[in-house]
């Protein structure tokens, strides 16, 4: 859990902490508290002892007088900004097909001597529906209701007031996906159960597999404690915090379940029946949560059309949403295989990047992580060689502020191609903070081009303050453009990346733990070049006397082998047949295509209000943004989400949980920590963890060369004024940018004039395939040259007198190179594939007629048995 702190205005003393270190020296005038001073003292010694294991050289920083404040990332923080600790967190998962309801339990301690109001903020995924807060004290359950935001917020101040404790969940104005509870109050010693429930859909991934997502932001990184007669912290690593996770998963759907995998140890899979459609498995024990943890389901048949019906509530009023019965269907459109065999060779592809601080930080911890920035490069250099000639492109780079690489996007060209690669790869993470839209207001403000359809691409590791703002802002364009947007990293938003796409009718992709960015940016590439879907329609065929209302925002695009849902409210009763169905049609490259489903009314079994309670969210989400464009029913429009949202008990920002226990009577002593507090500094606390709030701002970087002597780093510009971070250089120094102390600091104004002294490694070997593909032209042939041979293994001669005679030389490498991608990287093939088809496409238009001896020749010099078969030639 993330949290905020109150903030302490004491100031600090020059002091001779300088001397206090070996490995540090400074020259300090204010520091924000003694608090702080000590938290940055430790953070310091215990990056300098991780350095001295490691062998590496001091760190040397210069403090000038600034403010620094402190972000806790623990969970419920008391009055006096001490964490209260985190014991135990519980997580049961029931997934039913293609929706999953998640309950989690989180278990605190007040160790403190004075009861305390607590407070934390956590993100949860952005299209859950939060439909059950409860919270147990000691033996006192109290189960929140959902009532009307500001009155709920007032009852809880009255019954703080008064002395009762209270509970209260509301939903950030600013991102749906960031949640905020307050806690009034516990007493000394007791125990808070904090019970939170939501349901969503599992989101399909290339494989086919449904991801679920548990975020690691739930993991306190440290564990203050008080010590002496004031407040005193004492900062451990993770490995040290006592609190345990545990996860149990139980799956059931009409198909057999063919495995459950995840990036955490699970135990054995068990399943419950014979036909292997209900199964249960848990997270190992031991796990210290801190990653993501992600669980993938496999069902056989995953692309079978399906159609649940849910019951509605006898109680509920007659006519409500509530009261009648909800259809949610599962359609997978499948396209004619002569128009996929053919991607679109048209369009104007738009790249944007994040080059904030941030994206200097390591993808994963685990071996062989590569740098973010690094990562995002190859990708762009992918993507660079995978476009068709005679589209537009562009890259636009953005942090604090944005540049593009052309004043606007320009027709794909050998010269125009090789211009970007050169720029892209003098790329940095250099650029501040994390403004999205800016550069996106500026991109929709450029006029698209005829016959080419714009394709934006968008990569991000961070979270902004304005996310509503930006989902809006790419809603109002979506006729105009596709978006395809990628979340780096355990920490991206999901209301931003998710939202996204979801407005600009593309695609998300979530890049985490060991995932490599290129498969997934290639996935996304296929749906950006599949022709665009038009004249989408939905037809229902009922029997007499049932109705229909779609509770669906209309469905704006179709891509091959990903699902569509809808959502239904059925009215009105059958007196004969209870079969329905529902027909998809929609042109695709001027050929109309239909898909139809046919399902029973009959209600499915055991799926509680789930179903109610997502289409409720999607209807809600629709008043939101039609609310936020204005217009003169905004309060009648505040009034639907209000009802709706109480009627199904599922939050929305109108709305918030609300529960009282009026039975303790317990008189709270002291100030109350401020419960009002802003979206956007706990928004920033998520960079601070990967040092983007601390910038190096000397004129020179230092480094320690190979030869033991120092030389400069580039001189870094200070892109974003009152705000600093460290650029992580090396591997090794992800001891700074991940130290567990330094999750609790966030650095305010540009106080640190820091130099790192670092090992300098060899720069790592790049990897032979990205090599192969930057050698490619624009066109899609390769040069018979020295660089090729190296690539393939081969000396220069070896490359040349092998070549068949009266065979022209670009020809002999296309098809060297074809046979190598089959032959070596075919494991790889997903990045490839678009590289590949250019070559293909390129030697046909040299019609040359048989090549049988072309690839006989380049088996015999590669060692391989690849045949033109495999080559498409």
């Amino acid at each position: 859990m993330t949290q905020l702190c109150s903030q302490r205005t004491k100031t600090f003393p020059k002091s001779a902490w300088s001397q206090s270190h070996p490995f540090l020296k400074t020259s300090l005038s204010t520091i924000n508290s003694r608090l702080h001073f000590y938290l940055l003292l430790k953070f310091l010694q215990s990056i300098a002892d991780d350095l001295k294991k490691e062998r590496l050289c001091p760190i040397y920083f210069r403090f000038e007088q600034r403010t620094v404040r402190m972000v806790n990332c623990c969970g419920l923080v008391s009055e006096k900004n001490i964490p209260v600790p985190l014991k135990n967190i519980s997580v049961d998962l029931q997934v039913q097909d293609h929706v999953v309801s998640v309950s989690s339990s989180l278990q605190y301690v007040n160790e403190e001597d004075s009861p305390l109001e607590a407070v934390f903020v956590f993100p949860l995924p952005a299209n859950a529906a939060v439909c059950h807060f409860s919270a147990k004290i000691g033996e006192q359950e109290i189960v929140a209701e959902v009532q009307d935001r500001q009155s709920a917020k007032d009852q809880y101040d009255d019954a703080v007031s008064s002395g009762q404790q209270a509970f209260l969940l509301e939903e950030s104005e600013e991102s749906s996906d960031v949640f905020r509870l307050s806690v009034g109050c516990l007493s000394p010693g007791q125990n808070a159960t904090i019970t939170i429930i939501y349901v969503m859909e599992l989101a399909m991934q290339a494989d086919h597999a449904l991801r679920f997502c548990l975020p690691a932001v739930l993991n306190p990184r440290y564990t203050p404690a008080g010590s002496g007669g004031g407040i005193v912290s004492e900062v451990s690593s993770v490995s040290a915090v006592p609190y345990s996770l545990s996860l149990c998963v139980h799956v059931r759907s009409s198909n057999p379940v063919s495995k459950l995998e995840s990036n955490c140890l699970l135990d054995p899979l068990e399943f419950l029946n014979s036909d292997q459609t209900h199964a249960k498995v848990n997270l190992s024990p031991g796990h210290m949560f801190d990653k993501d943890v992600e669980l993938f389901v496999y069902y056989e048949n995953t692309h079978q059309p399906t159609a649940v019906v849910e019951t509605g509530v006898a109680t509920a009023p007659p006519g409500s949403l509530m009261a009648d019965p909800v259809l949610m269907i599962s359609l997978y459109p499948e396209f004619p295989e002569e128009v996929m065999s053919s991607l679109a060779s048209q369009g104007e592809f738009v790249f944007v990047i994040d080059r904030s601080g941030s994206m200097d930080c390591m993808m994963h911890h685990g071996e062989g992580a590569q740098v973010r920035i690094e990562s995002a490069k190859d990708t762009l250099l992918l993507l660079l060689k995978s476009l068709p000639m005679g589209c537009y492109f562009n890259i636009y780079g953005f942090g604090s502020h944005f540049e593009s690489f052309f004043p606007q996007s320009v027709v794909y060209s050998q010269d125009t191609m090789e211009e970007a690669v050169k720029r892209v790869q003098q790329m940095r993470a250099d650029m501040g903070g994390t403004e999205i839209l800016q550069p996106l207001e500026h991109i929709y403000s450029q006029p698209c081009y005829p016959d080419h359809p714009r394709q934006l691409f968008i990569f991000t590791d961070g979270e902004v303050c304005n996310t509503k703002q930006v989902l809006d802002l790419v809603k109002s364009n979506v006729y105009s453009h596709r978006c395809f947007s990628f979340g780096i990293g355990e920490g991206a938003s999901t209301a931003l990346i998710s939202g996204m796409a979801r407005e600009g009718s593309g695609h998300a992709q979530f890049i985490t733990g060991t995932d490599r960015m290129q498969p997934k940016v290639m996935q996304s590439l296929r749906f950006a070049l599949q022709p665009a879907v038009d004249n989408i329609s939905v037809n229902w065929t009922l029997p007499d006397g049932v109705t229909v209302d779609t509770l669906s925002p209309p469905i704006c695009v179709l891509f091959q082998g990903q699902r569509a849902i809808i959502y239904a409210q059925l009215k009105g009763q059958s007196s004969g047949s209870c079969e329905g169905a529902v027909t998809v049609k929609y042109n695709l490259k001027n050929q109309p295509v239909t898909n139809q489903l046919n399902f029973t009314l009959k209600p499915t079994q055991d799926t509680g209000l789930a179903i109610h309670r997502l289409a409720v969210r999607s209807v809600i989400g629709r008043l939101e943004q039609e609310e936020r464009a204005g217009g003169a029913d905004v309060e009648e429009i505040k009034r639907k989400m209000v009802e709706l949202s109480i009627q199904a008990g599922v939050s929305c920002v109108h709305t918030a949980f609300i529960g009282v226990n009026k039975h303790n009577k317990q008189i709270v002593t002291g100030p109350l920590l401020q419960r009002r507090l802003l979206t956007q500094s706990f928004m920033m606390s998520a960079d601070a963890v990967c040092c983007k709030r601390m910038r190096a701002c000397s004129s020179k970087r230092l480094m320690l060369g190979a030869s033991g002597k120092m030389k400069a780093c580039k001189k870094s510009k200070m892109a974003t004024p009152g705000i600093a971070y460290c650029s992580v250089m090396d591997k090794r120094t992800v001891a700074l940018a991940t130290h567990p102390i330094a999750d609790c600091l966030m650095v305010q104004s540009n106080f640190l004039d820091m130099a790192c002294v670092l090992s300098a490694e060899p720069e790592p070997k790049q990897d032979s395939l990205l090599q192969l593909i930057s050698l490619q032209t624009a066109a899609g042939f390769w040069e018979l040259n020295a660089s090729l041979a190296l690539v393939i293994g081969k000396a220069e001669d070896q490359v040349t007198n092998q070549k068949p005679e009266q065979v022209d030389g670009s020809v002999w490498a296309t098809v060297l190179a074809l046979i190598w991608l089959n032959a070596f990287k075919k494991d790889d093939q997903v990045e490839w594939q678009f590289v590949a088809m250019k070559a293909v496409s390129w030697i046909h238009s040299q019609k040359l007629g048989t090549l049988s001896q072309c690839v006989c020749a380049g088996n015999l010099l590669l060692d391989c048995q690849v045949s033109e078969d495999m080559l498409r030639i």
